[in-house]
């Protein structure tokens, strides 16, 4: 037995215990470490006066009130799971679905997890083969299950638009939003195999000659499940998760075996909004669940950002409570996103940004009130005299022509010969592309 299994061993059997954020049990771990809090949470050991005083007095320090009575309260309602209580089952169970345990001993723990403090999960299950990527490459897109044409749409850009920038997108892996944000996330990397079979149900098991890419470490997609990572739930999202599981991850604080409870649901979207560098809410009605990922992004600091809908969409009423409460902020593709994630990094532009691509500074940007006028004055073909640029400009002469200097410094104005000025090819090009906004007068 190596150093790390009675570790292994012992963050198993707390997931199996006791539910997530127990704020006891919790308190137990972060009092006497994992190994001597399994063995107190299943009845082997006895908890003395000191592990109860130390285990309190952290409660204490969130604001919890804790009595000798709550604890014992705790060990009544984990005691009825310690006569199954198999965690070396439990990681074979997970070893024959291609997946493991990661604790926080142990390298590949997601470091972003230590900002949810006492109300880090005790380990988490994972099915992939990829590993968890740092917060800082991590974007969540969440939703309503009943999503619309628009929010899917708009789901489908964003997730692709952030794979392709090379990071990877954390959802939930339930209907509507997060079934697109998964989908459009493998599409994105080319998982074209994976996906195929994800749309039309194809064989679970693996094919002959199949060419499912294999994960990298930094994986396109990550679901994180409220129930067991042998059992991918929603059933009607089977495949769909099987190919996340093929190209990305699916993780879960909860043990193989375990069912999807509402409780779950609520605790596993602090995982969601931890993991991340933020957190997007694409469509949300006015008490959905994805309003709850919301909250825990914001209380962690993470970035929060709301795709804004019709006034007249109930599945955008969420959104924009958020926007209205100030806690979110609008975003409407992946470079504001990324902006919301880290706003002192300067983005690159990536070969989907049709949008950031198509749209050129003006050619009036940058320029003073009387160069403007100026350049407004100078014909588009024939060449002008400075003092009749003078009389259209409204400008003196030598402001007249100390503009033309700088204008031709610019190449936005050039010398035609004889002492006549024109506006540049430059500049005609520009106008031609639909960039300049102002209408000039003619020759």
């Amino acid at each position: 037995m190596n150093d790390l299994e009675p570790i292994l061993l012992a963050r198993a059997a707390l997931s199996r215990l006791i539910e997530p954020s127990d704020t006891i049990g919790q308190a137990l771990v972060a009092a006497a470490g994992p190994v001597t809090a399994a063995r107190v949470a299943a009845g082997h050991q006895q908890a003395g006066s000191a592990l109860r005083r130390a285990t309190a007095a952290l409660l204490d320090e969130r604001g919890i009130p804790a009595t000798g009575r709550a604890f014992d309260e705790a060990l009544q309602r984990w005691h009825p799971r310690a006569a199954d209580l198999a965690p070396q089952r439990d990681l074979q169970t997970a070893s024959r679905f291609g997946g493991r345990v990661l604790v926080p001993e142990q390298e590949g723990w997601p470091a972003a997890l230590a900002d949810l403090g006492q109300a880090m999960p005790f380990c988490l299950w994972s099915r992939g083969g990829g590993t968890v990527p740092p917060a800082g490459n991590c974007l969540a897109l969440v939703g309503s299950r009943d999503a619309t044409s628009y929010g899917l749409a708009i789901t489908g850009d964003l997730a692709a638009g952030l794979v392709l920038r090379g990071k990877t997108v954390i959802s939930g892996g339930a209907y509507g939003i997060d079934a697109q944000a998964h989908r459009s996330a493998l599409a994105a990397a080319g998982g074209t195999t994976a996906t195929t079979r994800a749309a039309r149900g194809g064989d679970r098991s693996a094919e002959a000659g199949s060419t499912v890419p294999e994960a990298a470490d930094a994986p396109p997609t990550i679901a994180v499940m409220a129930g067991g990572i042998d059992r991918f739930y929603p059933a009607g999202n089977e495949d769909l998760l099987r190919a996340v599981a093929d190209t990305g991850l699916v993780l879960s604080e909860v043990p193989p075996g375990s069912a999807p409870t509402r409780w779950r649901f609520l605790q596993r979207n602090r995982l969601i909004a931890a993991l991340s560098a933020a957190t997007v809410v694409v469509e949300a009605r006015w008490r959905s669940g994805a309003l709850n990922t919301a909250h825990h992004a914001a209380a962690l600091g993470r970035g929060l950002g709301v795709v804004p809908g019709s006034v007249y969409s109930a599945n955008s009423a969420g959104c924009h409570r958020l926007l209205r409460e100030g806690s979110a902020v609008c975003v409407t593709d992946p470079a504001e996103i990324l902006e919301l994630a880290d706003p002192f990094t300067l983005l690159p532009a990536s070969p989907d940004s049709g949008k950031e691509s198509a749209v050129l500074p003006a050619v009036h940007d940058g320029l003073s009130p009387p160069d403007i006028l100026l350049l407004d004055a100078l014909p588009l073909r024939k060449g002008a005299l400075p003092q009749k640029l003078a009389v259209v400009a409204g400008l003196d002469p030598p402001a007249v022509r100390a503009g033309l200097a700088r204008l031709e410094i610019a190449g936005l104005a050039r010398r035609t010969g004889a002492g006549l000025w024109q506006r540049s090819h430059r500049h005609k090009q520009q106008e031609n592309t639909g960039t300049a906004s102002t209408e000039h007068n003619g020759d």
